[in-house]
């Protein structure tokens, strides 16, 4: 949105929801969009996390992966109820079914879509994914990719999320929700 360049707008439609793969800047880039749309963010991370009273990597290690997905679907199901706001979830959150078809009926999904070895390097600076912890990162984003992105291009609006500043990111977001 060029004409308004920093400005903050009113965002009155459905719950905005980022999706895409580790590391591709949701919860970065969904903290400035909110701020732009003057609308509340929440991360979907942090809300399981304070759900379940420990971590993601404790979740992963004392119940496994699929426990953890059922209360992420849950999560999501709490924070889209149709008022407007900023959602970050998982990497894995779309791909769940049940989870991609609520949000695909009751919010907009915006694939921040970025190369693997770009992702690589932004998250091993950070020892906090289960999914990566003991293994090749850029190996590992590459699987996901392959296995991921088909699901995530369902989504309605993809953004490419590169080396570039963040802002470039909010900025190409609001040009494509823009009515």
């Amino acid at each position: 949105m060029s004409e308004n360049g920093g400005q903050h707008i009113q965002w009155q439609g459905r719950p905005i929801v980022l999706i895409g793969l580790m590391g591709a800047g949701k919860s970065t880039v969904g903290r400035r969009l909110a701020n732009r749309l003057r609308l509340p963010f929440v991360d979907a991370d942090v809300e399981i996390e304070a759900a379940a009273g420990m971590t993601i990597t404790e979740i992963f290690d004392r119940f496994g992966e699929s426990y953890f997905r059922d209360g992420e679907r849950r999560v999501i199901a709490r924070l889209i109820d149709g008022t407007p706001k900023v959602i970050a979830t998982g990497g894995g959150a779309f791909i769940n079914q049940e989870t991609r078809s609520l949000i695909l009926e009751e919010a907009i999904a915006v694939w921040l879509d970025a190369n693997p070895d770009v992702l690589a390097e932004r998250v091993k600076r950070r020892d906090t994914r289960p999914l990566l912890r003991g293994r090749d990162a850029g190996q590992v984003l590459r699987d996901l990719a392959a296995v991921r992105n088909p699901i995530y291009a369902m989504a309605p609006i993809r953004v490419s999320s590169h080396q570039a500043p963040h802002e470039a990111t909010v900025r190409a977001i609001l040009e494509a929700i823009r009515p």
